[in-house]
């Protein structure tokens, strides 16, 4: 009874840091509408402020507390307002969606700037040396201040919401902007409170969580990241039901920790379980969504158009394509062209968005993970160089594509999103961690002890084992798939997409099946991802899962969206990003 009474009250520490953060992102999408991504990457900026006040320049505890959520962060907040958040007024949810992912992957890249995260650092609790004995469990003053402040954060919001006219006024601008207005309120002002006081909340929990790990801000922001599943029970909109889904998640963590097995036999398999429970817990609550209403028509300032590529146009990229692979191979050096064998096969990657998000309007999270898959596929069956190992990684990406789709066939916008970043956190966290297992007396090693190799392929005799060959080869393999892009946007299946993209209302009164496209496009996408994952796999030779981890996809969905998701050449460029020094070194050699 003691050792669960220990294992609550850690998980209720837990929860309540969960609740700040949520509550803060709950606040923010009832008030603005906008889902922000960047939540996370806020609060371990904070958090690093935070040490370098407290621990580098040795201020006392109180002011660096201060400084950091009620100075800095509400300064955060109106800037964001100002600068990002408010020239978006009237984009797509999508847009609004993929700029606060930008901003996030902005923190973290100026965290790890400013920071060195070689470094370790760490951070003591605000309330440290005093404990209270309950029931024989010692529980520190800390961990109770928590919960004390997470209950004060609940309960101040929802009396602010729904108690003051300020509240009010905030809520009703999300609803009618303009209906609002005419009654005395201001968009603008409701919208820069909302923001203040979510970034103040992000900070709260950044600098309150910041002392239960070393600090790193890739860590401290997933794991605030963690608390989007107790806004997603609390549906977005209910201060009181997220932060009982901030209870539920704190609880359910802390008891996988405490009653795992950790020495049994199997225990080894159950081991990255405790890291994946938060995106688990996600899923399911999104699945325990009521179905949403069919999304009529946005009205939006800017109106996305997709023009139908040429069969012209397509060759005449898919041969720029082969010649600039041809010119670059003689202007690269050998170390050089080596290490940017893996451009093409991440490219293909990077085009596979095209359909699912360009044409569909589908957001996924999880299409670099898909290519995780893929590569896995070619590793274990592509040994002896076999490329039908490229057709079986595109069938088997394709069937996970499906399955992933599944469940979020009654899913969009921002709920879809949220869904595939749960599944690629799963991936990441647990799936692709696993030991080698039997099955059905088949032994399966997902990811080998960590690293898989893989061999290059033979085409008919063939080889492609050179450098140089295989940049070639990957360079046919890109333009090859650019002709099946062009051939989805071409065909009445592509206009579907097209269609269900500007109106799903409109799309399902035509007597259309919503789902099916949803699903065929998922499993497109993914398969189209698989190859690419098999392609760059075979490049690089041998590669960790974290190759394609979550926040790399992450950038790899950004810069396809920055240089346009409606054109091949993007993906090219999203290639060269994260598969070549190029960008790093833009004179090879010198």
């Amino acid at each position: 009874m003691q050792q669960f009474l220990i294992f609550t009250v850690a998980g209720l520490s837990s929860a309540g840091i969960y609740a700040i953060s949520a509550s803060g992102l709950t606040l923010k999408y009832t008030t603005t509408g906008v889902f922000d991504w960047a939540h996370g990457a806020m609060g371990a900026l904070a958090a690093f402020v935070y040490w370098q006040l407290r621990f580098e320049w040795n201020w006392p505890a109180p002011i660096a507390f201060a400084v950091c959520v009620f100075m800095l962060a509400p300064l955060c907040g109106v800037g964001l307002q100002r600068l990002v958040m408010g020239p978006l007024r009237g984009t797509s949810e999508a847009t609004r969606l993929v700029v606060t992912l930008a901003l996030a992957l902005l923190l973290i890249g100026l965290i790890q700037a400013t920071w060195d995260q070689s470094d370790p650092r760490s951070t003591l609790p605000l309330f440290t040396g005093r404990l209270v004995d309950i029931g024989g469990v010692r529980i520190t003053y800390n961990d109770m201040v928590v919960l004390g402040i997470s209950l004060l954060v609940a309960v101040g919001l929802r009396l602010v919401m729904f108690r003051t006219r300020r509240g009010v006024a905030m809520r009703a601008t999300v609803d009618d902007p303009t209906l609002a207005a005419l009654n005395g309120a201001s968009p603008d002002r409701s919208a820069t409170t909302a923001w203040v006081l979510g970034t103040m909340l992000a900070a709260l929990a950044g600098v309150l969580v910041a002392p239960t790990l070393s600090l790193s801000a890739v860590g401290l922001t997933l794991l605030i990241i963690n608390g989007y599943a107790a806004a997603v029970i609390g549906r977005l909109r209910s201060v009181p039901w997220t932060f009982a889904g901030a209870i539920i998640l704190g609880l359910s963590v802390s008891y996988a920790i405490g009653y795992l097995p950790k020495v049994d036999v199997g225990a080894q398999y159950l081991r990255g379980l405790p890291g994946a429970i938060p995106a688990i817990v996600l899923f399911i609550a999104l699945l325990a969504m009521p179905r949403p209403r069919l999304r009529l028509h946005a009205t939006t300032r800017f109106r996305e158009v997709a023009d139908a590529p040429t069969w012209r146009s397509t060759a005449i990229i898919g041969v720029t394509v082969v010649a600039g692979a041809f010119v670059l191979m003689q202007w690269l050096s050998a170390a050089d062209l080596f290490a940017s064998t893996g451009v093409w096969g991440l490219g293909i990657v990077a085009l596979s968005l095209i359909p699912l998000v360009g044409y569909s309007g589908r957001l996924s999270l999880c299409q670099l993970t898909l290519a995780g898959v893929g590569a896995a596929v070619v590793s274990h069956a592509g040994s002896d160089g076999n490329p039908l190992s490229l057709v079986l990684a595109g069938a088997v990406a394709g069937v996970v594509g499906m399955i992933v789709a599944l469940p979020a066939l009654r899913l969009s916008g921002v709920y879809l999103a949220l869904s595939t970043a749960a599944f690629a956190i799963v991936m990441d966290n647990w799936i692709l961690a696993l030991p080698p297992f039997t099955l059905f007396g088949w032994e399966i090693a997902i990811w080998g002890n960590g690293s898989l190799s893989f061999a290059r392929f033979e085409l008919g005799g063939l080889s492609v084992e050179g450098t140089e060959a295989y940049f070639m080869f990957g360079a046919i393999a890109f333009a090859l798939m650019t002709f099946v892009v062009t051939a989805v946007r071409r065909s009445t299946f592509g206009l579907r997409l097209l269609a269900l993209k500007d109106s799903e209302a409109a799309y399902a009164t035509a007597g259309l099946n919503r789902q099916a496209a949803v699903l065929v496009v998922f499993g497109l996408s993914a398969a189209m991802a698989g190859i690419g994952g098999g392609i760059f796999g075979a490049a690089v030779q041998s590669t960790a899962a974290n190759r394609f981890d979550f926040f790399t996809g992450l950038t790899l969905l950004l810069v396809m969206v920055v240089f346009g998701l409606r054109h091949p050449l993007s993906a090219v460029i999203a290639g060269f990003y994260l598969g070549s020094p190029l960008f790093a070194n833009l004179f090879p050699g010198q």
